[in-house]
């Protein structure tokens, strides 16, 4: 029997968050460096992986609306470009933070076991202190449900639109 809910569950919707949130940041980085790509064959590549990414975030946004709902709703001011360089510096880490811990169940070596080890301690230090710049400033609100998967929908709406390529506008209000 299939769950009748109105609403996705906590851990699907964060997963969703975690999605977008990832692939808005790619999606800018993307089509702001796509106008310089001289070789026609990476270009033609960066091309298909942008209109991958719009259209997995055109598709992802229609699930906004199921998102479970808190009793908050503040309205928080931003920093964009802060929160831009620091929302890549976040992800920057927790993919760090992956890579390491796969790479530790890869080695056989103890001498580099350490070194890994080490490099991961690192990127969870990094990440901690990037988090707390964020979360300190209202940048991230990873307390606020609403707050944050408003942000999410914020920040794909300005990554769709980005560099004047010509893409319908995906408008959700939570």
């Amino acid at each position: 029997m299939q769950p009748t809910h109105s609403h996705l569950a906590w851990h699907e919707t964060l997963e969703l968050h975690e999605l977008v949130a990832a692939q808005s940041n790619a999606l800018m980085k993307f089509k702001k460096t796509y106008p310089k790509i001289k070789d026609p064959i990476l270009k033609t590549i960066y091309k298909q992986t942008i209109d991958t990414l719009t259209q997995n975030i055109m598709e992802l946004l229609q699930f906004y609306p199921l998102t479970p709902k808190t009793g908050r709703d503040d309205d928080v001011s931003r920093d964009d470009a802060s929160a831009a360089a620091a929302g890549e510096l976040l992800g920057f880490a927790k993919s760090s933070i992956k890579n390491y811990a796969l790479a530790i169940t890869e080695t056989a070596t103890p001498s580099l076991r350490k070194v890994f080890k080490k490099h991961l301690n690192g990127a969870i230090d990094t990440h901690a202190k990037i988090f707390n710049y964020l979360y300190e400033r209202n940048l991230y609100p990873a307390y606020d449900l609403n707050q944050l998967l408003q942000n999410d929908v914020d920040v794909a709406n300005k990554a769709l639109l980005f560099c004047r390529v010509p893409i319908p506008f995906f408008n959700i209000m939570l």
